[in-house]
């Protein structure tokens, strides 16, 4: 499944699933097939949806099973009048969950991203985190800070959704707490993050933290250990590489963050970028306005943002 939240302009905002070229509003066909008032309650957004893991989703395969075999329901207006199903070139897509508990990133993850820099790679994670004033969704804006700092970086990164809570657990239970997978962009201002001890700046300004489209759940991502990953800015080609390139895998990480805080549902780590970042290219690459930066992972998609002077 491929969840995710999206607006439009007769709806506002709202969780959806995505089917095909359509996103289904997902509590509006809940009540058109006569759901319980609790599981439609699991379809408010995509954070009660994860903290009402594995009862929430079983009551959206149930409805998938029912809209499959019933699919003319989906014909009348929901209980505001509007579509049930809309079109996907209609909505505008969100972060998938817009306001995490913990939105942790890791530093220094890829061999050959450690290899550019002449650095040895870490003994154990980095861990640093962004802010959800800096979230935008596939095709929102990457705000570029120019006068705070010209040195604007992309990073394509593979993010890890938490579905269920996670404290002190072990490496070998870590992946039984995973919600689900997105793209991630770690745009980052190499000026202030090279200057400043805290890369709370660096890292968390707003529109820094490109997320989506959707979240991927585990079950179609059968090894998330071994996806291409790349990142294109205005059609080229600038990062190529593959997670099994991490220095410590999604358990590795999981297990170690959770030693020191727990991880909710909804949380989520961006588990660090490969080689070919902008900083360290010759000559250096640095993001403009009006540059189109795009992130693929293999399974997950494509997430586009147009940069923008802020």
């Amino acid at each position: 499944m491929r969840l995710c939240t999206v607006s439009h302009e007769s709806t506002g905002i709202f969780f959806g699933v995505e089917l095909r070229q359509r996103i289904l509003r997902v509590q509006e066909a809940a009540k058109a097939f006569d759901f319980k008032e609790q599981e439609v309650g699991f379809f408010a957004d995509s954070l009660t949806y994860f903290q009402n893991l594995p009862k929430s989703e079983k009551a959206l395969r149930k409805l998938l099973n029912q809209i499959s075999a019933e699919p003319k329901r989906l014909a009348r207006p929901g209980t505001d009048g509007a579509k049930i199903l809309l079109d996907k070139k209609d909505v505008t897509w969100l972060p998938p969950i817009q306001r995490p508990g913990k939105f942790l990133c890791i530093g220094l993850n890829y061999k050959d991203h450690c290899t550019e820099q002449n650095r040895e790679a870490p003994k154990k994670p980095m861990v640093f985190n962004k802010f959800a004033t800096s979230l935008v969704g596939h095709g929102g804006d990457i705000l570029l800070p120019l006068k705070l700092d010209s040195k604007v970086d992309y990073e394509a990164e593979l993010g890890v959704v938490i579905g269920k809570t996670a404290r002190r657990v072990t490496k070998r239970t870590a992946m039984k707490h995973v919600g689900g997978y997105m793209i991630v962009n770690d745009v980052s201002l190499r000026d202030i993050q090279a200057t400043e001890r805290q890369w709370s700046r660096a890292k968390g300004f707003d529109g820094s933290g490109p997320c989506g489209p959707s979240i991927v759940t585990p079950d179609e991502i059968p090894d998330p250990q071994n996806l291409g990953l790349s990142c294109l800015v205005n059609g080229t080609v600038l990062q190529k590489s593959n997670t099994n390139e991490m220095i410590f895998p999604i358990a590795h990480l999981i297990s170690f963050i959770s030693q020191a805080m727990t991880l909710e549902p909804g949380d989520v780590i961006s588990t660090g970028t490969p080689a070919g970042v902008g900083t360290y290219r010759n000559p250096e690459i640095y993001l403009t306005e009006g540059d189109v930066v795009e992130v693929r992972i293999d399974r997950l998609g494509s997430l586009v943002n147009k940069c923008v002077k802020n």
